[in-house]
């Protein structure tokens, strides 16, 4: 049986939702936690707590970081998963018909957190409207409070509440208001794990998984990151889960490395053009894209007349591939990958 946790406000009961008890623990660098806790801290009386925002692509470990640092200061953890058809009601207070035709409000996740002084988690908050954010300006500056015109009531936040979101950087998501985002200070940014840190992710996240499989995966992702490519330690972890499972539905030993089957979950994870990141393809890749550069170059100096401040420096210098322009060069970048 459920038990439903009740307060009563102003006269008004109202139903709470309950903490997030999953295992999500951070592994990585400890310096994102800190500043994430220093956020949160207050150092006098009168010192209010900041809203910090964690910015970073789709499966860097955002929320995985928020949850980890609320549940290390001991605190209830409330996620709220926003999105465009989020309302401000949705935020705030439900009503529901009950049984009897009778409304029972129900408290959001970040109302319930607002009561029990515990750490609510704004996954993804710029998907939501100007509007939603709107409904809760007060409770990111002195305020402290959220007002429910359903209820017609207002809910004033637990001294211990704390409050942070997270942000993906795609083009789906609504612009910030400045008026919101100068409320959503500190900015705390996740960027790409280095080798020993990724490494470390998917050793915790598959511990069934061999070492070699492992670092034939850190090979990719570490590869992809040096030319800014979407892929992220979560991509890896979802290549490797496919490709043991599929082993394992031929009866093969997913604990071996099979370079041929790998690159096809790959494909089925993310897309063909990944597989030059691989171990081995990727050295081909970059000596081809050398020789398409000095290709380029090449014909760049045969139908151009050179600028006499380069050509004096060319005279007098060696040539270096990094003088090249890289607009002019951009479309060699990449050749197509079906011999892949």
């Amino acid at each position: 049986m459920i038990i439903v946790e009740k307060v009563v406000i102003d006269g008004v009961e109202l139903r709470l939702s309950k903490p997030v008890e999953v295992n999500m623990d951070w592994v990585g660098d400890d310096t994102l936690i800190k500043q994430l806790r220093a956020a949160w801290m207050k150092v006098d009386e009168e010192d209010l707590p900041l809203n910090p925002r964690i910015l970073g692509k789709p499966g860097v470990g955002k929320t995985t970081l928020a949850y980890a640092a609320g549940k290390s200061l001991k605190k209830p953890v409330f996620l709220f998963q926003a999105s465009m058809d989020v309302r401000p009601e949705d935020l705030i207070i439900t009503p529901i018909i009950a049984a009897k035709n009778e409304i029972e409000y129900y408290a959001s996740s970040l109302v319930s957190a607002m009561i029990k002084g515990g750490v609510c988690v704004l996954d993804e908050g710029n998907r939501m409207s100007e509007k939603c954010w709107a409904s809760i300006a007060p409770l990111m500056d002195r305020r402290r409070y959220v007002e429910s015109i359903i209820a017609g009531i207002r809910i004033y936040a637990h001294e211990d509440f704390r409050l942070c979101t997270t942000m993906n950087e795609d083009s789906s998501t609504y612009e910030i208001p400045e008026y919101i985002s100068s409320r959503l200070q500190p900015k705390i940014f996740i960027e790409f794990p280095g080798r020993v840190d990724e490494l470390e992710i998917l050793q915790y996240n598959l511990p069934f998984a061999e070492k070699e499989i492992l670092e034939y995966t850190v090979d990719f992702l570490q590869n992809a990151h040096v030319h800014d490519e979407p892929y992220t330690v979560r991509d890896g972890i979802n290549i490797l889960r496919y490709y043991m499972k599929l082993k394992a539905s031929k009866n093969e030993d997913y604990h071996e490395l099979s370079i041929p089957d790998f690159k096809d979950s790959m494909i089925h994870i993310l897309d063909k053009s990944s597989i030059k990141y691989t171990k081995g393809k990727y050295e081909e890749y970059m000596k081809r894209r050398e020789k398409d550069i000095l290709i380029a170059f090449s014909k760049i100096k045969d139908s151009k007349p050179m600028p006499p401040s380069f050509k004096v420096l060319h005279d007098t210098e060696d040539s270096d591939d990094n003088d090249f322009n890289d607009d002019e060069l951009s479309d060699f970048d990449e050749k197509d990958d079906d011999d892949l």
